[in-house]
């Protein structure tokens, strides 16, 4: 399976996301501090550059690759990643299955601002305190989303590509 958590920056909860996925921070260390949040890797530290990139985090205990990638308000990115995945199972008879997850819904307002104001203008100074607050305010959230993803990637079905909006998660 390769996990694919995606969002609008791709920089905050889809980070969270793959360390909680990939147990680089877990439920029994929550409440995370400051530190914690600011230490997971790639949290708050990708640029416009990086939009629609996929970024690499780890594999996990399973050995399965997981990796981010922020979409920006683009819709056509998922459907578009879908679509070749679909073509390159079917031309080279992969066996893998391809889950994209949204972690949009649990964007708090109060990271939306902070990501603003950190990533958009470079304020970091007013961004970050917004984007922990936001983090600590989400995170629970986020290993809600991510043990769902897992659950739905090891469900039955036939279909090689799965694709979760996770509108339930919705903050």
């Amino acid at each position: 399976m390769i996990f694919i958590y995606n969002d609008y920056g791709g920089t905050h909860t889809t980070s969270l996301a793959a360390a909680l996925h990939l147990q680089i921070i877990k439920p029994s260390s929550f409440p995370l501090s400051n530190e914690e949040i600011l230490a997971v890797p790639y949290f708050n530290q990708l640029t416009k550059q990086d939009f629609g990139k996929l970024i690499f985090h780890g594999k996990d205990h399973d050995g399965n690759p997981v990796y981010t990638i922020g979409r920006k308000s683009q819709k056509l990115v998922v459907p578009s990643l879908e679509s070749l995945g679909t073509m390159l199972f079917e031309q080279f008879k992969i066996e893998e299955r391809l889950i994209f997850s949204n972690t949009s819904p649990t964007v708090p307002k109060i990271m939306s601002v902070g990501g603003f104001f950190s990533r958009g203008l470079n304020i970091d100074f007013i961004g970050v305190p917004l984007l922990i607050k936001g983090a600590k305010q989400c995170v629970r959230n986020i290993y809600d989303l991510v043990e769902a993803t897992k659950q739905a990637a090891h469900n039955p079905s036939q279909d090689k590509i799965i694709v979760l909006e996770n509108s339930q998660f919705q903050k």
